[in-house]
């Protein structure tokens, strides 16, 4: 039994294929959709190491009053970087506000995610640029938003009579599952055949309410009911991570309609870090699931499996203090923008409301 409110009594182990020890596991037909290569490890260990390096530097930023929040990620690197490395250039994902891994697996540079919790900028980035979503704060709200871009995706590739479709990717917590916007969703998804993965980063917690609270059963249980297909996989493996996105992918962009992935992972850190986590959870429990940290068993593997030496590590290791000192000496000079840039991205083309709106703010004191 997981020492993990969220899985009291749960029947069904998540699938892995890489354990907490860092021994494979080929038990599984999940195997046969995995890249076992010694390349794939070294990437995937590459971007978690970096996601947990500026996800602490943010955290730290944020106790010297440097941002106003920060949602650490920490222990969730898993999942974000297996799916993430699985997804094609041209697939689009949708973020809730704490997927900072796959924002650097899909090319941003990290110091455009600082801006937004540094309260310099209402957005972050061009969710063109990467296909790639801006961050969602308000609960399930993107859920809906991600199956009407899978529904889009879906007509394209019949109206141009494509075999195979672009998919969408969302990601949003347990906790988002009990939210009227993402059982909306699923129905959506269900009944239009959308090409989109559903994936659901169990970390255990909705802040301080554990999932058996919102979820008597094991939430890989809740898609059946709207008729979706779902996978229930230990999300601390990037390589079993990496497999599921796969072959889900490969559902959805056959036609079959959505897919659900609940990745069973945990938040190491608060919720965000106006939050105590001690307060609703045990030192235990925490020893536990830092024992299966996704980054300590993805090393054991580059090393017992592939005798990866010692410089590899040191190299990502320096890598990973560079690009904190450059979130750093970002965060430090970035400063608020014009006070009419506000008004620049409501619509893609000229409002008579919008103009009103930034003539009378300029009319109020506001910079045009």
């Amino acid at each position: 039994m997981h020492p993990q409110s969220g899985l009291k009594g749960e029947a069904m182990e998540p699938i892995q294929l890489l354990d907490h020890h860092g021994v494979v596991r080929d038990d599984h037909e999940l195997f046969s959709w995995a890249d076992m290569s010694v390349e794939f490890a070294k990437t995937a260990y590459r971007y978690l190491v970096r996601a947990r390096a500026f996800d602490e530097e943010a955290r730290l930023l944020q106790r010297q009053g440097e941002l106003a929040l920060w949602p650490p990620a920490s222990g969730q690197e898993g999942i974000q970087v297996g799916s993430a490395l699985a997804c094609a250039p041209s697939d689009m994902i949708i973020p809730s506000y704490r997927e900072h891994a796959i924002a650097d697996i899909r090319g941003h540079d990290l110091s455009e995610l600082i801006p937004v919790f540094r309260a310099t900028r209402h957005g972050g980035w061009d969710p063109r640029a990467h296909n790639f979503g801006l961050y969602t704060f308000v609960i399930a709200a993107h859920l809906p938003h991600a199956v009407g871009r899978a529904m889009a995706f879906d007509f394209d590739a019949r109206r141009k009579a494509r075999a195979e479709r672009d998919a969408v990717v969302t990601y949003f917590g347990d906790g988002a599952t009990s939210q009227g916007d993402a059982n909306e969703a699923f129905v959506f998804a269900a009944s239009a055949k959308a090409p989109i993965v559903f994936i659901c980063q169990n970390n255990g917690w909705a802040i301080s309410v554990p999932t058996a609270v919102q979820s008597p059963q094991p939430l890989v249980y809740r898609p059946a009911g709207f008729g979706i297909p779902a996978l229930r996989i230990d999300g601390n493996d990037p390589l079993v991570s990496y497999a599921a996105t796969r072959k889900a992918l490969a559902h959805v962009r056959a036609g079959n309609g959505p897919y659900f992935i609940e990745a069973v992972t945990y938040r190491m850190g608060a919720h965000t870090t106006s939050d105590d986590p001690s307060r609703y959870r045990t030192k235990e429990e925490e020893d536990y699931w830092r024992r299966r940290c996704p980054i300590s068993r993805m090393r054991t593997y580059l090393r017992e499996y592939f005798n990866v030496g010692e410089d590899f590590f040191t190299e990502i290791d320096d890598q990973a203090r560079e690009l904190c000192e450059h979130i750093r000496s970002f965060t430090r000079a970035n400063q608020p923008g014009q006070p009419a840039t506000i008004f620049d991205h409501v619509y893609t083309t000229s409002h008579l409301q919008v103009e009103r709106d930034r003539v009378r703010a300029g009319q109020m004191g506001g910079e045009v």
